[in-house]
């Protein structure tokens, strides 16, 4: 267990030396052996800093062997303690000292079981032992850290003790420590003997047709990643046999995961080897029996046709992805309809617009009316870019009439999809094609009962503005816009308001003046509350992009009268605003109509709106004073708390605070007792 080692073992005594520097690193030494299970994961994040401590002779001697016991504490420690030791090579001496991270050193305080068993295996735990337990993520992150390590290895010290350690995973009884044994098998090869190589491949061999299956997963999951490092003869003599019997595996999770191998293997191969070797058991996998396997093949289509070519993509690809494209299964369908860009972009370029047209486009026609919304969502994810590639006439005659079925589908997905890649179309043949039948589908989507199906339409307009133009957009959609300011869901009033934002970014400040801000502004004498507080936020989010003159002309006079409001919300908001667009107003306007306003609300009953305005003040005074505007000697007061213009000076270090303290002490109270988050 965690606290299995004793107090009298050498780590143990860290700081009894009579040595205080070392003091902190006992205290994390013992935290090691804690019943916490947080102060033991603490401590293990903090082993580099017990290491440098120790430095690398203590750390190699002590620390290392001392760590020993973890392997029997928590997944979540273990994990920790997998990824610590995989930069631990500096710290035991370098690469000349990586060795020590595998090899038995300065045992002799350990038990004589744990000794024996170190004798016996030749090799220090924890490593081996944290690729061996049973939770997979420590396992994945023990076999990360001897990747790591074992790049560090001199040839000669790879052979002498990075590979035993291989060759002991791969027989090992458990699976697991067969399954951590195929991850490793790269990263030992290319620097092995030819003598070593050739067991190194035989162990992979027995892998691959390991009795569980779990073994042969992990041997088909890194089966690509070991033909990359092989010599090509022995890729066609030993890895694809092995790919062979993998894709015909009885356990569907193993072929599919050949199906990801064979991307590798193809890249290596000639184009008649591939034809000979590969092809046979590819054409194999897009009929398998399971429709995983069949999804793998759709969802690796892409690199699948880079690594085989042009010619085999035209003789055997693209018949295949015609059976994905009509697979009974909705999930293969999906997959191989996301690739259809993809596939139709990596085709060679002579004879590209013919092979699409009558090899492809048909069965695209047929997966907008499909039954199943995931796979027409999918298509519409990527159908638009196909206008670029087939150009304006085939995009006005075949495909202009499926993005107009497709903007009228009944799911809002597909909806969504067609108009937020509207962009690859504009290019092509111009947005007013689309517009008829484009403007039905938008308002639908404006006005969908899923609040979220709003937001996202929401998120898509500045982009439809920039396509559409100004007059058409003030013609058919600055309405739904404005309607989207009054929804009766909070988080669409606040991004329609940043809508109005990036709108006014898009179609410039006299546009703004003209056509939104005076009918966000009508909406300060709306009698619900919260659309009033919307008016607020909306001069937050345009003061910005409209600037000085008409924040100060047709804003603020709109802000100041707010502040008469009779709902407490609305008033402190207006000092929030008038915090929010005081930067932007200039010295004649904070003087003569701000400070009086925010004074007022700083008297104001309402706990919350004195205390937003005091915020507001001080960042007011910040302004005044960077603009250098002079404070009045006859504005001074005589007594405290007779200063009007207390918020003016800058305060004094010992000064009284006067009547804002009790004020923001009672804010940080309300605060803290959760009342005031749930006010707007």
């Amino acid at each position: 267990m965690a606290g299995a080692a004793g107090p009298g073992t050498g780590l143990g005594a860290a700081g009894g030396d009579g040595d205080d520097s070392l003091y902190p690193i006992a205290v994390l030494i013992d935290e090691l052996r804690n019943e916490d299970v947080q102060l033991r994961l603490n401590s293990i994040k903090k082993l580099s800093t017990i290491a440098l401590a120790l430095g690398v002779e203590r750390t190699r001697t002590e620390l290392l062997p001392f760590l020993t016991d973890t392997i029997y504490d928590e997944d979540e420690v273990l994990l920790a303690l997998a990824e610590q030791l995989g930069n631990f090579t500096g710290l035991v001496g370098g690469p000349d000292f990586a060795h020590c991270l595998l090899t038995p050193s300065g045992n002799c305080h350990l038990g004589h079981g744990i000794l024996a068993f170190l004798q016996k295996s030749c090799l220090q735990p924890p490593l081996e032992s944290l690729a061996t337990v049973e939770e997979t993520v420590v396992r994945d992150k023990a076999v990360e850290s001897l990747r790591q390590i074992s790049q560090e290895h001199t040839p000669v010290a790879l052979e002498a003790h990075f590979v035993p350690l291989v060759k002991r995973l791969a027989s090992g009884d458990w699976f697991t420590s067969r399954t951590s044994a195929c991850g490793l098998f790269s990263v030992c090869y290319p620097r092995a003997s030819n003598v070593v190589k050739a067991e190194i491949r035989q162990h992979f061999r027995s892998l691959c047709s390991d009795d569980t299956p779990m073994v042969r997963r992990a041997a088909a999951s890194k089966l690509g990643e070991f033909a990359k490092v092989l010599e090509l003869d022995s890729v066609k003599t030993e890895i694809v046999p092995l790919f062979t019997n993998l894709a015909s595996d009885e356990q569907d999770s193993v072929r599919l995961l050949a199906v990801e191998a064979c991307v590798s293997i193809a890249q290596l191969l000639s184009q008649d080897d591939l034809e000979a070797l590969v092809m046979p058991t590819l054409r194999q996998a897009v009929e398998d029996k399971s429709w995983r396997v069949r999804y793998m093949v759709a969802d690796k289509f892409s690199e699948l046709q880079k690594a085989v070519g042009p010619k085999i993509t035209l003789n055997d690809l693209i018949p295949a992805f015609q059976n994905l494209l009509k697979d009974c299964e909705a999930e293969v369908r999906a997959a191989a309809a996301h690739k259809v860009k993809e596939l139709c972009e990596n085709l060679p370029i002579e004879g590209r617009e013919t092979i699409i047209m009558n090899q492809v486009l048909p069965y695209i026609k047929e997966l907008v009316s499909d039954t199943n919304q995931h796979v027409k969502s999918a298509l519409a994810s990527v159908i638009m870019g196909l206008s670029t590639i087939l150009g304006k006439e085939n995009t006005i005659e075949h495909l202009l009439p499926l993005f107009l079925a497709q903007l009228k589908d009944e799911c809002p997905e597909v909806r969504l999809n067609i108009i937020s890649n509207l962009d690859c179309v504009n290019e092509v043949i111009g947005i007013r094609q689309l517009s008829q039948s484009l403007l039905p589908a938008i308002v639908e989507l404006a006005e969908d009962a899923k609040w979220r199906v709003r937001l996202a339409i929401i998120e898509y307009m500045p982009l439809l503005a920039g396509q559409l133009g100004v007059e058409f957009f003030d013609e058919k959609l600055n309405s739904l816009c404005m309607a989207w300011l009054v929804d009766h869901v909070y988080a669409i009033r606040e991004a329609a308001t940043n809508n109005l934002m990036k709108l006014v970014q898009k179609f410039g400040t006299e546009w703004a003046q003209n056509t939104i801000v005076p009918k966000v502004l009508v909406m300060a004498n709306d009698p619900n509350y919260l659309h009033r507080m919307t008016t607020l936020f909306c001069i937050n989010a345009l003061s910005e992009a409209c600037g000085q003159e008409i924040t100060t002309k047709q804003m603020l006079p709109i802000v100041l009268k707010m502040a008469g409001d009779q709902v407490a919300n609305v008033r402190f908001n207006v000092a929030k605003s008038l915090q929010k667009i005081g930067p932007i107003l200039d010295t004649n306007a904070l003087q003569g109509e701000v400070k009086p306003v925010l004074q007022k609300l700083g008297q104001d009953e309402d706990m919350d709106v004195k205390y937003f305005a005091q915020e507001a003040i001080s960042v007011v005074a910040q302004r005044l004073r960077k603009l250098d505007f002079p404070v009045k000697d006859s504005e001074e007061p005589s007594t405290p708390g007779a200063d009007k213009n207390h918020f003016l000076r800058p305060r004094v270090l010992g000064e009284d605070t006067g009547k804002f303290l009790p004020l923001m002490s009672r804010h940080k109270e309300t605060e803290r007792l959760g009342w005031l988050p749930r006010r707007q």
